[in-house]
C-alpha cells in the first residue's frame, strides 16, 4: 500500500495500481491521478467511490447463525462493535435466528476495546449487562476475538459452561486467541487470501482499461464502482460449540451419538438404540426440542461436515461423500442441490481461492 502518492502522474510514477485501505485522502489523490485503486477495506468513509473486494458479511453472519441453530440452540446472543462490516454482520445473524422463529439479544460496543483503561473497564461493565440478559442454554456470536476471550472468562466467573451452557463463535480467525487457552474458539474463516487473489485480479483489469484509456482507446460513460464481496472460506468448529444445545437430556445424548457416527450408515432406529429409548418417543422428543425429524438430523451434521471438507481439502468427492456418510458421491450431490441450491463442486469453488471466475 502507499502511504503518500505523488502530486502528479509523472514518467517515473513508482506506481500502476494500488491496493489499499483506502482513506478518503488516498482516493481523492487517486482520482486526481488517474489512477487505479481497489480498497480492501469495507468501513473506509470512501468505500462507495472506489472499487473493492471485501469479506462477505451477510453470509457470515448467515453461515454461524445456521451453525448454532443446528446445535440445537434455541436462545441467542451476538456482540458487534461500531463499524459497518460488524454491523451487516449482526444484521444477517439476527435476520437467520429471526427466520427460524427466535430472538437475539443485541449489543454494540466501540471499535477498539483497548483503546484505553477508561474505555476498556466501560466495555467490560456493557458486557456484564449485556450478559445478566441471557437465557442459558444459549447460542452466542461475538464479532471480535478479542472480546470473545473476555466473554469466555465471564462465562467462567458465572459458572456458565462453554460450550454446554454457551455456545460461543467469534468473527476473526486470530489462531493465538481462537486457539488457546481452553476452551478453544469456533471461528470464520474469512478467505482473506482469496481476497487479496480477487482484489489483484481486479486491479489487472483496471490498469488494463486505465491504459488503453491512454493510448486512445474508448471512453465509455463511467460505471459505478465494481464491489466484489468473498463468501467466507469455512467455518472453523472448535470446542466452543461442539455440544449441542438442548434442554432435553435424551435428545442430547442422542445427537452426541449422531455427532460420533455421522459417517456409518445410521438411521432413526440407531439413534434410538444408542440411547435406550423407542423410535416413537424419540422421534416426538426431536420434533418437541429442535422442530426436525431424526432423519434430517443425521442428513444436517453430514452436509456440515461435507461443506467444511469441501472448502479445506483437495479430498475428491467421493472420498468426501464416504468419509461424512453420504456412500457415494451421487447421493451427496442430490442432498447438496436440494439442501443448498448447489452442487458439492460448485460449493467447493466459492469458497476456495481463485474459485470465482
Amino acid at each position: 500500500m502507499a502511504e503518500k502518492l505523488p502530486d502528479r502522474r509523472t514518467k517515473n510514477m513508482p506506481y500502476d495500481g494500488v491496493i489499499a485501505r483506502a482513506n478518503k485522502r488516498l482516493a481523492e489523490q487517486a482520482a486526481r491521478l488517474g489512477l487505479p485503486v481497489v480498497n480492501v477495506w469495507f468501513a473506509s468513509p470512501a468505500w462507495k467511490r472506489l472499487p473493492g473486494v471485501y469479506p462477505d458479511f451477510d453470509e457470515s453472519g448467515r453461515l454461524v447463525a445456521e451453525h448454532l441453530l443446528a446445535r440445537g440452540s434455541r436462545h441467542f446472543a451476538a456482540m458487534s462493535r461500531r463499524e459497518r462490516g460488524a454491523r451487516v454482520e449482526v444484521a444477517a445473524f439476527c435476520r437467520t435466528v429471526a427466520k427460524a422463529g427466535f430472538e437475539c439479544v443485541v449489543e454494540q460496543l466501540p471499535m477498539d476495546l483497548a483503546a484505553n483503561y477508561a474505555v476498556q473497564r466501560r466495555s467490560e461493565r456493557q458486557i456484564r449487562a449485556w450478559m445478566d440478559r441471557w437465557e442459558t442454554p444459549i447460542g452466542v456470536y461475538v464479532y471480535g476475538d478479542s472480546e470473545a476471550r473476555i466473554i469466555t472468562q465471564m462465562c467462567l466467573e458465572r459458572g456458565w459452561r462453554v460450550p454446554n451452557d454457551v455456545a460461543l463463535a467469534v468473527g476473526f480467525n486470530n489462531q493465538t486467541l481462537c486457539e488457546h487457552p481452553h476452551p478453544s474458539l469456533t471461528s470464520i474463516d474469512r478467505g482473506f487470501e482469496q481476497i487479496g487473489y480477487e482484489a489483484a485480479r481486479l486491479l489487472d483489469e483496471l490498469m488494463a482499461q486505465s491504459a488503453a484509456k491512454r493510448n486512445g482507446g474508448a471512453n465509455g460513460e463511467p460505471s459505478s464502482p465494481r464491489q466484489v464481496f468473498i463468501p467466507p472460506a469455512s467455518l472453523l468448529v472448535r470446542e466452543s460449540t461442539d455440544f449441542f444445545a438442548v434442554e432435553d437430556e435424551l435428545v442430547a445424548e442422542a445427537l452426541s451419538f449422531i455427532t460420533a457416527n455421522s459417517h456409518r450408515e445410521i438411521g432413526q432406529k440407531d439413534v434410538a438404540r444408542a440411547v435406550s429409548a423407542e423410535v416413537r418417543t424419540l422421534q416426538s422428543r426431536f420434533r418437541k426440542a429442535l422442530d426436525r425429524p431424526i432423519a434430517a438430523t443425521i442428513r444436517q451434521v453430514r452436509i456440515d461436515r461435507a461443506k467444511r471438507e469441501l472448502a479445506q481439502s483437495d479430498r475428491s468427492l467421493a472420498e468426501i461423500a464416504h468419509a461424512v456418510g453420504f456412500a457415494e458421491a451421487a447421493r451427496m450431490y442430490e442432498v447438496f442441490r436440494r439442501e443448498l441450491g448447489v452442487t458439492p463442486s460448485e460449493y467447493r469453488r466459492q469458497r476456495q481461492v481463485g474459485g470465482r471466475g
